[in-house]
């Protein structure tokens, strides 16, 4: 199972770092944190049956990611789709909290979320087709284990390396608990 750090190998960090013009380890450190707020919303999503199945379909749309993202074949417009998906009308306050956090200073996460939406689809889709053979004997796919397994895939749960709490970040936003 893949896990948070495998969205940080597929992207080029550097280019990435370029683009928002900050450091790269600070990309790094916002691409976890980003790419960790999106699966949470996700999973959060995949927590009705309605959620998950919509997400489930949205995963057929987002085959064939390779190891390697090219950056600049990212369809950005899809993700803004994805994160409206997610996030509904709080996509905006989303992205607000992860530039507020002090790890990632200097972040435009209005830019980096849409970059981060269809690879993190994308990695969820290729997990979900590498598991289609042990579903299939199973009896059927777990849109939420397989969410819930990409964010603990890292090692790090809820909580990315720099310290910012993705469930409390969510949790607040749509009233839930940490």
């Amino acid at each position: 199972m893949a896990g948070l750090d495998d969205i940080l190998k597929m992207l080029p960090v550097d280019q990435i770092a370029a683009q928002l013009g900050v450091d790269p380890k600070v990309a790094a450190q916002a691409i976890q944190e980003g790419g960790g707020a999106i699966l949470g919303g996700l999973q959060q999503n995949a927590a009705t049956p309605e959620g998950a199945s919509a997400i489930d379909a949205a995963l057929g749309k987002h085959r064939g990611l390779g190891d390697a993202v090219d950056l600049d074949r990212v369809d950005t417009a899809d993700g803004e789709k994805i994160l409206g998906h997610i996030f509904g009308d709080r996509q905006q306050q989303v992205a607000q909290k992860l530039t507020n956090e002090p790890q990632t200073a200097g972040i435009d996460f209005g830019q980096l979320l849409p970059m981060l939406a269809p690879v993190v689809m994308g990695l969820l889709a290729k997990d979900k087709q590498q598991a289609a053979p042990r579903d299939a004997a199973g009896g059927g796919f777990d849109v939420g284990g397989l969410i819930g397994g990409l964010l603990g895939g890292s090692g790090q749960g809820s909580q990315a390396s720099g310290g910012l709490d993705i469930g409390g970040l969510l949790g607040g936003l749509f009233g839930g608990k940490k």
